[in-house]
């Protein structure tokens, strides 16, 4: 029996023993493998460039550039870039939620436990779901406070979209929204790519982020 292709994974994170700590981790399970390491943001664009990984686990704040800079680096000049997952000491840190609107896909703490580790990798590398966690939504409000009227894309979207939009910022996947809508995943997935276009975001995270600072999923 074939075995899958291992999840290629880049750790970037200015402490090693932070580093090695997630390298054993990840190590020890068969369908991943962590590739390559750097101790700073230029470091990770450089790797992450070489050895062109399927996930990368980003520290927010590293020498030379951050891990905000090194995220808008690596997904404007790679046509496939990876999936990036910032992961941080602390959970309603401002610099993770401006990772996340630089396109990060997701967001770990660094105290998470290994299965959580694990199961974040997977998730964002074969996945269509979120890492999404109510800290950032926290902050997600407070910006749509500072920003009340919202967008023109918000009166552009079909009852459908907005339904689909509401299930995406939930953390469902397509196959889960389809089931929750009795559609198929055809549908929901021409919904999804109806809602990226119409409010110009790269992904589902920044569609989903942009949708609480326009408080379109802040009214109920």
């Amino acid at each position: 029996m074939t075995r899958p292709t291992p999840i290629r994974v880049v750790l970037a994170d200015d402490e090693r023993m932070v580093r090695t700590a997630l390298r054993a981790i990840l190590s020890a399970e068969p369908d991943l493998e962590v590739v390559g390491e750097a101790a700073t943001g230029a470091g990770a664009v450089s790797v992450v460039r070489d050895l062109r990984p399927d996930v990368v686990l980003m520290d927010v704040r590293m020498p030379e550039i951050d891990g905000i800079r090194a995220t808008e680096q690596i997904l404007a000049t790679l046509d496939e870039p990876p999936r990036i997952v910032v992961v941080t000491t602390f959970e309603n840190d401002s610099y993770v939620y401006d990772a996340l609107r630089a396109g990060a896909a997701g967001f770990l703490l660094k105290r998470a436990d290994a299965d959580a580790l694990v199961q974040a990798v997977r998730l964002v590398a074969r996945s269509d779901s979120l890492l999404f966690p109510a800290a950032v939504r926290t902050l997600a409000t407070e910006h749509a406070r500072a920003h009340p009227v919202p967008p023109a894309w918000v009166a552009k979207l079909t009852g459908r979209e907005r339904e689909v939009l509401r299930h995406m910022a939930a953390g469902l996947t397509n196959a889960e929204i389809a089931h929750r809508m009795e559609v198929g995943p055809a549908t929901v997935k021409s919904h999804v790519a109806a809602v990226l276009a119409k409010t110009g975001t790269r992904d589902r995270t920044q569609a989903v982020i942009a949708a609480y600072e326009a408080g379109f999923l802040n009214a109920g």
